[in-house]
């Protein structure tokens, strides 16, 4: 009795997938698609300019036709320019809604998925370079701000409190707009449901104060999580009371980050296990 020996069958034969055994570790699928999110911002040069120059045009309109009206004393552009920062990163980070909904629409998620590559690294890879985006135009817009009277009192500790309780809103904004981009059936609904979003700081203390107001307009005013953020950095900035604004920003800010992740995270196995 002869035996028969069979070759070993290749991963085409056995119809396993051939990226199982040559799959890329996860931060190395996670820095490709970082880099990839980058190259794109580079060469969108629209979106980048626009989220610097629509808050520059606010920040000029409200310092120098508003102003006047709202602060005689010349003081408003002091008051005015951390509500500027927060609309800055606002304006910056929707554009993510619209990337992430175009990327699950047009069919490269099923082309990565084809990769020895984790495909939801590119949700992080948007959301970084999103980040790093946003933080470049908040610099431009404190340049200027700067240049048009804008006199800050804080220190290094208190800058650097500042602008990291800028980055972290930043993050946690721009994880939300990307889940409201997995959510969103196309591009142009991406754009219309994070719009929404924009209107946060209008009704904050962001233009004037809260106790300006209607009484049933400032109580949403003062609990809607923009007005703490704002008057943190208002006060790390200005050395304005911040009370407990401060533990209320950093808690605003890390409860839209986590539920912004889980939030995204159930929206990309879901739309990506369908295809």
């Amino acid at each position: 009795m002869s035996t028969t020996l069979l070759p070993p069958r290749s991963a085409a034969t056995t119809g396993l997938s051939a990226t199982v055994d040559r799959a890329v570790p996860a931060t190395t699928s996670t820095f490709v698609f970082i880099g990839r999110s980058i190259r794109h911002t580079l060469r969108n040069i629209e979106v980048l300019s626009m989220a610097i120059i629509l808050p520059i045009m606010l920040m000029l309109m409200f310092t120098y036709v508003f102003g006047g009206a709202i602060d005689p004393g010349g003081d408003y552009v002091n008051y005015v320019v951390p509500g500027i920062i927060l609309l800055c990163a606002g304006f910056g980070s929707a554009s993510t809604a619209v990337d992430v909904a175009d990327d699950m629409s047009n069919g490269i998620i099923d082309r990565f998925r084809t990769m020895p590559l984790r495909s939801d690294g590119v949700i992080v890879g948007h959301v970084i370079a999103s980040l790093l985006r946003n933080l470049f135009a908040t610099g431009v817009v404190i340049g200027v701000a700067l240049l048009v009277g804008f006199r800050p009192t804080a220190g290094p500790a208190e800058w650097l409190g500042a602008l990291g309780l800028i980055a972290l809103f930043i993050l946690a904004i721009t994880w939300l707009y990307a889940s409201i981009g997995l959510a969103a059936r196309s591009a142009a609904a991406a754009s219309g449901y994070g719009f929404v979003l924009l209107f946060l700081p209008y009704l904050s203390s962001a233009f004037v104060p809260t106790d300006t107001m209607p009484e049933w307009l400032q109580w949403i005013a003062d609990n809607q999580p923009i007005t703490p953020i704002i008057e943190t950095i208002r006060g790390l900035l200005m050395g304005t009371p911040i009370g407990g604004h401060a533990w209320w920003a950093v808690g605003w800010c890390l409860l839209i980050l986590v539920g912004s992740a889980v939030w995204g995270a159930w929206l990309f196995r879901r739309r990506a296990g369908r295809r």
